[in-house]
């Protein structure tokens, strides 16, 4: 069994034992060992447009706001602009700042036929340390994984 295959097998099996409703559960580091061996695999940063300028961006995702700084209204037009960006075919990872957004966006897109949906675990600066301080502790940061400053 392929490497991608076993971190599908294993997403899919944790988000069975969680009770999650969408299609798997991935860490960091397991989303982007899928980046780099699937050809049809999308990582959707669901992030403010605040935290990708400021805080920093995974290289090569969909940038799609769930909800807007500094009001954090919901974006009306998310599934519009995720169907533009991603084929309901594809897997794809939503990735957020410690995986709630992410978890709910994954929710809503396979209410709308995305059958491979997944969430990023930890998110993209993970929880908090013991100085209250987000990035050290886990997450795709933490992990050492490729990202850039926005």
């Amino acid at each position: 069994m392929s490497q991608a295959n076993e971190i599908l097998q294993t997403a899919r099996a944790r988000a069975a034992s969680a009770g999650l409703p969408y299609a798997g559960a991935v860490t960091p580091a397991e989303a982007w060992a899928l980046v780099q061996s699937l050809p049809a695999v999308h990582i959707v940063d669901v992030r403010t447009h605040a935290e990708w300028q400021w805080v920093g961006v995974v290289p090569q995702a969909e940038l799609i706001e769930w909800k807007s700084y500094p009001g954090m209204a919901s974006n009306p037009n998310f599934l519009t602009q995720l169907k533009t960006k991603v084929d309901p075919e594809a897997v794809v990872m939503f990735l957020c700042r410690s995986g709630a957004r992410s978890h709910d966006a994954a929710i809503l897109a396979t209410q709308h036929g995305y059958a491979a949906a997944m969430n990023i675990l930890e998110g993209f600066e993970g929880d908090k340390d013991e100085n209250e301080q987000r990035g050290h502790k886990n997450g795709w940061q933490a992990a050492g994984l490729p990202w850039k400053q926005g």
